[in-house]
């Protein structure tokens, strides 16, 4: 009897053991999170150097929300993976670095990253919207007007196919922007919350985009990458691909829910989204 009560008190301190370490790996590899205070822009291409899927240029407003200072980074994944027993995704050419932004996710990925994350911290994190995704590249209520996030030229800022040498790079080396976010320009392509859906002239609070009715859909990515010129890291270029699509330049960061705001989350201005085919790739410069 002795024994059996010394054996379920080994076991139940095994299990707060591992619970204690799991709570503490989680808390380690959090994001660390950038608040963005909530205020109204003019989300589209203001500079006339993109195409008609950035018109017409129309007023946002957006209530206060928090977003990753950098995009998920593999050693966060791996922290994601080893809880739930997930398996990573297929490495990229040059292997897993831990401090590089993860790759090979799809938007169906992302979302179980912020399900997972959601649930260990008990605080609400998401993919940001496309809104709140270009707010914050612009630098928030403290905009200079930059063409990329943080800057006039993507080499002091972000890293693409000039100065990329191929691959990611490690998070957080180049220039941050308005609001210290590192790499909204370049690095890897973000995955949004929203559906891909042409733009709307009327004014809109919180939106999240379209809602999807059809059996050909595509989610919206952000910030151009390592592997494209440099149109793809403007603050208003637009690009989209279907949500189960893994790329070795597709990658995310998170947005947590700020709860001291009494604005509600966002559930946006809805409309179909029209029937489109895969984005072809641009032609380089």
């Amino acid at each position: 009897m002795q024994f059996q009560f010394s054996r379920i008190q080994s076991l139940f301190l095994t299990a707060a053991m591992v619970m204690s370490f799991s709570v503490a790996s989680v808390a380690q590899n959090v994001p660390e999170m950038i608040r963005v205070e909530g205020g109204t822009f003019t989300m589209g291409d203001e500079n006339e150097l993109g195409d008609s899927t950035e018109k017409p240029l129309h007023k946002v407003t957006l209530k206060t929300y928090k977003i990753a200072k950098t995009e998920t980074t593999v050693t966060q994944w791996q922290s994601f993976c080893n809880a739930t027993g997930r398996l990573m995704p297929d490495p990229p050419l040059w292997g897993w670095l831990d401090n590089h932004p993860i790759v090979n996710v799809s938007w169906d990925d992302a979302v179980a990253y912020c399900k997972w994350l959601s649930d260990s911290t008990k605080k609400t994190y998401r993919l940001p919207t496309e809104a709140e995704w270009e707010y914050a590249a612009r630098g928030g209520n403290s905009s200079k007007g930059f063409i990329y996030a943080g800057g006039q030229s993507m080499y002091m800022i972000g890293w693409f196919e000039e100065n990329a040498n191929s691959s990611t790079q490690p998070v957080a080396q180049k220039r941050p922007n308005e609001l210290g976010l590192f790499d909204m320009s370049g690095n890897v392509w973000e995955w949004c919350q929203d559906w891909y859906g042409p733009y709307e002239a009327t004014d809109q609070t919180n939106p999240s985009g379209p809602v999807n009715n059809d059996n050909q859909y595509f989610r919206v990515l952000r910030g151009g990458s390592w592997n494209y010129i440099t149109e793809g890291g403007r603050v208003s270029n637009r690009n989209y691909f279907s949500p189960d699509s893994h790329q070795s330049d597709y990658g995310f960061r998170v947005v947590m829910e700020v709860t001291d705001e009494n604005a509600p989350a966002p559930t946006g201005d809805k409309k179909p989204v029209e029937k489109k085919e895969e984005k072809a790739p641009k032609k380089k410069n």
